[in-house]
């Protein structure tokens, strides 16, 4: 939830700005990526799930069409194990290579920025 320090970690983002609150619970960020092949700013809708999980989905974008995804978390024995799901859709026009290569990026720099985030603390 600590949505401004997203630029320190997150490969490729360069503003991140929280558009809504309600009682300190964020609801709505902004967004300005720029992970090539993506470049997109994007705002997401948040539903917190107490403390083990939080959902988002797209609500305004130039090019992507669809984002949906969740960070779910559960105690094990060695800690916390984070399960990470997201579904991309870009509303360009590409081949499916690069489609899929674009959607790989933005996975894999959410993922690995979170994991350097995390094990660094």
């Amino acid at each position: 939830a600590d949505f401004p320090s997203y630029p320190q970690w997150v490969q490729g983002m360069k503003a991140v700005e929280v558009v809504e609150e309600d009682n300190g619970v964020v609801e709505q960020v902004h967004f300005d990526l720029e992970a090539t092949p993506i470049k997109d700013s994007y705002t997401l809708a948040y539903d917190w799930h107490g403390e083990t999980s939080v959902s988002w989905h797209l609500v305004q974008g130039k090019m992507l069409k669809a984002m949906e995804g969740s960070y779910t978390l559960a105690p094990v024995r060695s800690g916390t194990e984070v399960t990470y799901r997201l579904a991309v859709d870009i509303s360009i026009p590409m081949i499916g290579l690069l489609k899929r290569k674009a959607e790989k990026v933005i996975i894999d720099t959410a993922l690995k920025g979170l994991k350097k985030r995390v094990e660094s603390r």
